[in-house]
């Protein structure tokens, strides 16, 4: 008799299991839209990593269950090999990943890198005893190994329902350290979103978890709009579903057809979430930019109305003084006059002085035009901050809005952008393209680790390279400028590690008229 386990996969989800398996965890969850349903949170989490030794051959380490499954354990071996990392793993005392909720159907295995860059090394599958074995590579050199409960295998970013981690030995080789990663993780229930319906999945034994992998993909990405944002490869993929659906119902079912089917159904879908994600994200800063634009439009035609009323002031009470002198010219003469003319030059200074006070009202009129100029530019200039610290941490300071880059966007001693600093400036760019009055000034730093000559060189190549990249999205080349300091000055010591992470930087200084002078609050904070 078949076993058929049925799972309500649209069902109310309880608290967050994450925030019970490690009290070291500090969760910040962004603010969700109305149409993004992909949710991630930021954590920020101590885990050992480890740097392996270049070719010195294998070493083990641990694995500990979390709270969430603390009778779950395993070992790895890592061996290093000539241009990558072998890691061997076992696990035992797994269990059903189902238990975390409906949307869970397996694990992934996981390297987070000290930068906390998540690389996905495969999916572990509960076997006989509820055990498991993984072998899988990474180009990473130093790295911590977690293994989290995930809706299929091909997904890009690691769940928060983290099971094991793994536990540095005695007999470990390598450098190891307590790193603080912080590293973005999928919330629990973020796989769903809000009041989406799912129809209940049905679990059959005779079938392998790669189907249901695959309609979990699959539904996923319909959940992500995929089919309006990625309708080709949206399509591709439920062709392969109706495919994979057709081998499981059968009369004789070939498990390794189904299976391949259903494991490229699940990459496809996975696809098709990505790119529609991608063009969500897109839609919403081509709207940020348009009302970026509106906004300084408005302001440049306040300032233009400011600059014209202050102007006729100007020429209004340069004619009230001729006006007034000559007043007084005639009263002077009308008061050698007869008195019956005496009368006529009063009627005459009247009518100044009423001049004259309509004079003062225009120029009051134009001042209070000016101080509202200024208080459109230090509107434009929070929302600019606002929009800017959205992307990468920014600060308002005497010299402009300055957006701080950490150096883990680029490799050690290199100055070749990463692909997530490519995609942050990328809608940095996108955010001052709508501001092409303003100044940009980017400067590169670097700690006192290597020569002076050395920091120099690669100080002045990092700013170079960041202000290439802004002007091919779009930035005009005469707005931005780019200058290397080396290591002349450090925001903090260089005696320890964490000083000299943050003396490595790149810093974008905006300015210009547009925005005015600094607000009285500072907005984001580089530390």
């Amino acid at each position: 008799m078949r076993s058929i386990l049925f799972i309500a996969i649209g069902s109310v989800l309880g608290l967050s299991v994450y925030a019970q398996a490690s009290p070291q965890a500090t969760m910040a969850v962004e603010t969700v839209g109305t149409t993004t349903t992909y949710r991630v949170i930021v954590v920020s989490r101590t885990v050992q990593a480890i740097n392996y030794r270049h070719r010195e051959g294998a070493t083990g380490v641990d694995f500990a269950g979390t709270a969430l499954l603390p009778s779950a354990d395993g070992k790895a071996k890592v061996r290093s090999k000539r241009g990558t990392m072998e890691v061997e793993a076992t696990f035992g005392n797994l269990q059903n990943p189902t238990t975390f909720g409906g949307e869970y159907l397996t694990y992934v295995l996981w390297a987070i890198s000290p930068e906390g860059r998540a690389v996905n090394l495969g999916e572990v599958l509960v076997g006989g005893n509820d055990r498991s074995k993984l072998t899988a590579t990474t180009d990473l050199q130093a790295f911590a190994l977690v293994v989290t409960a995930e809706p299929y295998y091909a997904v890009r970013q690691p769940s928060n329902v983290v099971v094991l981690e793994n536990v540095v030995r005695a007999d470990t080789k390598g450098t190891t350290e307590a790193v603080n990663a912080k590293y973005e993780l999928m919330e629990r229930g973020g796989y769903i979103p809000t009041g989406y319906k799912f129809d209940p999945v049905v679990l059959n034994a005779d079938l392998p978890l790669e189907f249901y992998e695959a309609r979990n993909a699959l539904r996923i990405a319909q959940s992500e709009e995929a089919e309006t944002y990625a309708g080709e490869s949206y399509r591709h993929a439920v062709e392969l579903m109706n495919r994979a659906d057709e081998y499981a119902i059968s009369k004789h079912i070939e498990r390794k057809p189904l299976i391949a089917m259903a494991r490229e159904a699940v990459q496809t879908a996975e696809d098709a979430r990505e790119i529609a994600v991608k063009k969500i994200d897109e839609v919403r800063l081509a709207d940020e930019r348009q009302a970026s634009a509106d906004a300084q439009a408005r302001s440049q035609a306040q300032a233009a109305d400011a600059t014209r009323l202050k102007e006729q002031a100007q020429l209004d009470a340069a004619r009230s003084q001729a006006d007034t002198a000559k007043a007084q010219a005639d009263a002077a003469k009308a008061q050698a006059e007869m008195t019956a003319n005496q009368t006529a030059s009063a009627a005459e200074i009247t009518a100044a002085q009423a001049d004259a006070d309509q004079s003062r009202s225009i120029a009051q009129q134009a001042q209070q035009a000016e101080h509202q100029a200024d208080s459109d530019k230090a509107a434009m200039r929070a929302q600019l901050s606002e929009q800017l610290n959205k992307i990468l941490e920014t600060r308002d300071s005497a010299r402009g809005l300055i957006v701080s880059m950490s150096d883990v966007l680029f490799d050690t001693g290199q100055y070749s952008l990463k692909p997530g600093a490519r995609e942050k400036l990328a809608k940095v760019a996108g955010i001052l393209i709508a501001y092409p009055s303003l100044n940009i000034e980017v400067g590169g730093y670097t700690d006192n680790v290597g020569g002076d000559d050395m920091n120099q060189k690669l100080s002045e190549n990092r700013a170079g390279a960041v202000r290439n990249y802004l002007v091919e999205q779009g930035v005009s080349t005469n707005s931005v400028s780019a200058k290397g300091y080396g290591n002349t000055l450090p925001v903090s010591s260089n005696d320890n590690a964490a000083g000299r992470q943050e003396n490595r930087r790149v810093e974008l200084v905006v300015s210009g008229d547009a925005i005015g002078s600094p607000v009285n609050a500072t907005i984001g904070s580089l530390r």
